[in-house]
């Protein structure tokens, strides 16, 4: 039987291209070489030389040529025409639709969800009213656009939420642009941070209590992998907890009565099912008393080695090459039609 060729998508245009790196490096060096022939595409390069990813920010023991967009969508003979396309974009212009979207149009599978699916989750307000939809407890918010009157929308803040509030962008991951603010003269400096990256924004309120994520695989039937606790060091999960490691205990499974934990796990995978993602998902909530609320689905997990899909597969007994091959299987279930 011959090898699958696997093109794995990393870098990108957004502000998480390093992470990105990161997660496809791991994936290169994980895939089983006797299954796969696989190679490393940037879609951040397109009309350019091959690069490295050998860089001060992204380290490794051994370089990994990055090859433009080029090679899928119009293959010069240096590689071949990819069995399936393992995407490990994060954010704009991978973790959102686009990329997919470019990979029906070429009629190549991929690992992970569809266009709708990842345009739904990487939107926060959209994904909400779905959700809402659903009957899945959320925590309260209020939107804005960029150029709202920040002295009304202040009050409505005050008067609809209180404080503490979760200020975040519509569309960022990795905790990029978002701010805890406690007191009203912090909201304007939490506003102008999250308008930066987005025209639009969402304030939540702060739910204090245990942080839990539930990663999901599969497809028309998933499966929710054990619940893990996230406890930074800082008392917030930012950038920096997610990718330091050891800046971040990861407790499995979650220390959360039995009951909220099979909740969790339905939680997880009714938010998969809502989103109508495909292959693999990540739900991050909060555990508060009685209370358990969704926060975001995250619908391209990182796969560096402090992520927490391949912790929550590690518990499983679902070794890193294995869940690869799984996501891959997964993918080929659709033939690239999700």
């Amino acid at each position: 039987m011959r090898r699958l060729n696997v093109a794995v998508l990393m870098g990108g245009k957004s502000e998480e291209r390093e992470v990105s790196l990161a997660t496809g490096r791991m994936i290169m060096n994980a895939l089983d070489q006797q299954k796969y022939c696989a190679f490393a595409v940037d879609s951040a390069l397109i009309g350019q030389r091959a690069l490295s990813t050998q860089s001060q920010s992204v380290q490794s023991e051994s370089s990994i040529e990055l090859l433009p967009l080029e090679e899928i969508v119009l293959p010069k003979g240096r590689c071949p025409r990819p069995d399936v396309v393992f995407i490990a974009l994060h954010g704009r212009f991978g973790e959102d639709g686009t990329v997919q979207g470019l990979l029906e149009l070429l009629e190549i599978p991929y690992v992970g969800s569809g266009v709708l699916a990842s345009a739904l989750a990487m939107n926060k307000i959209m994904s909400r009213k779905l959700f809402e939809h659903e009957g899945i407890p959320l925590p309260a918010a209020l939107t804005a656009r960029r150029g709202v009157d920040a002295s009304a929308f202040a009050q409505e803040i005050e008067h609809t939420l209180g404080y503490p509030v979760v200020v975040k962008p519509n569309e960022q991951g990795s905790t990029i642009g978002i701010s805890i603010v406690h007191h009203p003269r912090d909201l304007q400096t939490a506003l102008d941070l999250a308008f930066k990256f987005d025209e639009h924004i969402l304030v939540e309120e702060f739910v204090k209590g245990t942080e839990i994520t539930g990663a999901v695989i599969g497809n028309d039937d998933p499966i929710c992998l054990p619940i893990i606790e996230i406890v930074p060091e800082g008392g917030f999960y930012d950038y920096h907890a997610k990718y330091t490691p050891g800046a971040t205990e990861e407790i499995v499974p979650a220390r959360i009565p039995h009951a909220q934990y099979v909740e969790a796990q339905r939680l997880a995978i009714a938010c998969h099912k809502a989103l109508g993602c495909k292959g693999m998902s990540r739900t991050d909530m909060i555990v508060s008393g009685e209370r358990i609320v969704v926060l975001e689905v995250n619908t391209i997990p990182g796969m560096t080695p402090t992520s927490l899909l391949p912790r929550a597969a590690e518990a499983a007994g679902i070794s890193f090459p294995e869940l690869l091959d799984r996501l891959i299987e997964y993918a080929l279930e659709g033939k690239g039609t999700k």
